[in-house]
């Protein structure tokens, strides 16, 4: 018997007799005994109402967005990013109602109103790191994904857990939601990884993978069109599932790590790898369609509209490449590295730097719009809701190298934390 896959076994066994809990088990002392989904013995939407980067496919594109033109703080609200982990953290995303949720690596999820009120504060178990992925909310239930390896699943209205379901030793990706289904990577100590498919409903769980090895921290996307599921890892492998039924298919090799999110469109996979190379693969038989180079290794998820690939790098480069041929279009030079994503919309792409910046630049030349400065790094990928801009940023204690350019947050100088932002139109309502 495979090694790996013997110790999942024993994991799913033990699990909530370790207090580590898996979804109907008997609680531990002082742990929320947990419990299914309320549904009313209706099954859930096969859609998410809100997911990381727009969809199954991690595009990241919002076509009818528009962002302010004269942009200035509205409010922001701190302690959200506090920890000296320099992955990208995790995004806000925008829920029924208006509202947006923002989890942080002080291992707290908020759900806060646009006028910056605080609806509840819901945390997960005691873990170093905290999240760093962003939520799925479907009919009412918030899922996210922390590094105590546990998935878990909250009220939306209440911020009351639902259920937390032990998977691995952490997870840094973001979830993915289908049908019924929560997929996400999870990280072992091993250092080994697995795909998951957990039922959302009960957090039980339905299948499961070993292959992905190294800690896999990219978050995976699903192409319903193609059949594939796809996921990167830090062995510098991207996986390939047929989907919905989940039969292994291909690996496609880098020979560094895969961290970012992977994006999918037309046929196709697009990522970036440590390799300093983003690609462009088939996900019928994982073959090489393209490669661009850029000036260093890429750990930011690429944005894909019909024609252009927008993706971050650690050059301090925000690249726009075309879809076809991956020949470069225009690119912007923030000052500081690049690891999270871009978000498209209307007329412009967002982006956040390792120089404290949220940047807007016009879509068809990548020239600079604005730019509105934090008190620490930006690696979370910005969120437009309702004409109004929100992103996170990251300050702590430590001395960042942030790929080379040796930056501090500055924190210690302004007594500040990383927080969420909302951006709006100067003198606006």
């Amino acid at each position: 018997m495979d090694e790996r896959l013997s110790r999942r076994a024993f994991l799913g066994a033990v699990g909530a007799g370790a207090a580590t809990g898996i979804a109907g088990c008997q609680a531990a002392p002082g742990e929320t005994l947990d419990r299914r989904v309320e549904t009313d013995d209706e099954p859930l939407d096969a859609l998410a109402e809100a997911q990381f980067r727009g969809g199954l496919q991690r595009r990241g594109v919002y076509p009818d967005a528009t962002i302010p033109t004269d942009p200035e703080v509205e409010w922001t609200i701190r302690e959200i990013n506090t920890g000296d982990h320099t992955a990208a953290k995790a995004s806000p995303i925008e829920v029924p109602g208006g509202d947006v949720v923002v989890p942080g690596d002080n291992r707290e999820i908020r759900r806060v109103t646009p006028a910056g009120e605080v609806v509840w504060t819901a945390t997960v178990e005691r873990t170093g790191r905290g999240i760093h992925g962003t939520p799925a909310v479907v009919d009412g239930v918030v899922y996210i994904g922390a590094y105590d390896g546990a998935l878990y699943a909250f009220d939306l209205e209440t911020g009351e857990r639902y259920w937390r379901t032990k998977l691995g030793d952490a997870i840094g990706s973001s979830p993915g939601y289908h049908d019924g289904t929560v997929y996400i990577a999870v990280e072992y100590y091993e250092p080994s990884g697995a795909m998951f498919g957990v039922d959302a409903v009960t957090g039980e769980v339905e299948w499961e993978d070993q292959r992905p090895t190294n800690h896999p921290h990219s978050t995976c996307a699903i192409d319903r069109d193609a059949g594939r599921l796809v996921v990167g890892s830090n062995d510098g492998d991207l996986y390939a599932w047929s989907y919905p039924d989940l039969d292994f298919q291909w690996t496609f090799s880098t020979g560094e790590p895969i961290k970012g999110p992977i994006a999918t469109h037309d046929g196709s996979a697009f990522f970036g790898s440590w390799d300093e190379t983003v690609y462009r693969v088939a996900l019928d038989e994982g073959v090489e369609e393209w490669s661009f180079e850029p000036n260093n290794m890429v750990m930011s998820g690429p944005s894909v509209e019909a024609g252009t690939v927008y993706i971050g790098c650690h050059d301090s480069r925000l690249y726009a490449l075309k879809a076809d041929t991956g020949r470069e279009r225009w690119s912007f030079d923030t000052g500081g590295s690049l690891i999270g994503c871009p978000t498209v919309t209307s007329e412009h792409v967002l982006v956040g730097s390792y120089d404290r910046n949220c940047y807007a630049v016009e879509k068809s030349t990548g020239d600079e719009v604005w730019g509105v400065e934090g008190v620490g790094v930006v690696s979370s990928a910005p969120l437009v809701a309702d004409g109004a801009v929100y992103f996170t940023d990251r300050a702590s204690k430590a001395y960042l190298n942030g790929g080379g350019e040796g930056t501090d947050t500055g924190s210690d100088e302004e007594g500040q934390s990383g927080g969420l932002y909302k951006v709006v139109d100067r003198g606006g309502e």
